[in-house]
């Protein structure tokens, strides 16, 4: 099933799911109606840049650099990469999907891929002085290692499953 498909059966259900709101409460209704586009607002500038990131990377930098990059060629390499990328890229975790797709589609080793996803969301190297700041340095290094090292160990073992 492509992504065309799952997207107009999801667009489907939540046109039913309005249907039956507006029935049960119109007024409630209309104000998540007004909460969804508020939020679809704020989130645009963020996704057109994230496509728009998504489209430099498949045309400025070729598949065979990211595949020797982050290819299947040297997996310990790779995957430590992976993960640095992600635990020193900034935004929300929406962003690295298309990104982590368009890294898939150029050669990237899937476990690689995975540890850019997973330190994405859970390491924080760019946030770390300000969690350091509220929770101490110590707290804020094991953590984050920690994470690193969980990250990368989820990484291959998602990526074996893909």
């Amino acid at each position: 099933m492509s992504i065309k498909s799952i997207a107009f059966i999801y667009l489907v259900l939540v046109g039913l799911a309005y249907v039956w709101a507006l029935r049960k409460n119109p007024e409630k209704a209309k104000k998540s109606l007004k909460t969804g586009a508020g939020a679809l607002r704020s989130l645009a500038p963020l996704l057109v840049a994230i496509f728009a990131l998504v489209g430099l990377f498949q045309e400025f930098l070729p598949p065979e650099m990211i595949e020797s990059i982050l290819g299947q060629g040297n997996q310990l390499v790779s995957l430590i990469l992976g993960g640095l990328l992600g635990a020193v890229s900034l935004g929300p975790p929406l962003a690295s999907y298309p990104i982590a797709g368009s890294l898939l589609a150029s050669g990237a080793w899937p476990p690689a891929v995975a540890a850019f996803i997973l330190s994405w969301i859970s390491v924080g190297v760019v946030t770390m002085p300000f969690e350091a700041k509220v929770f101490s340095w110590r707290f804020a290094l094991l953590r984050n290692g920690l994470t690193f090292v969980g990250a990368l160990f989820s990484g291959l073992l998602l990526g074996g499953l893909l």
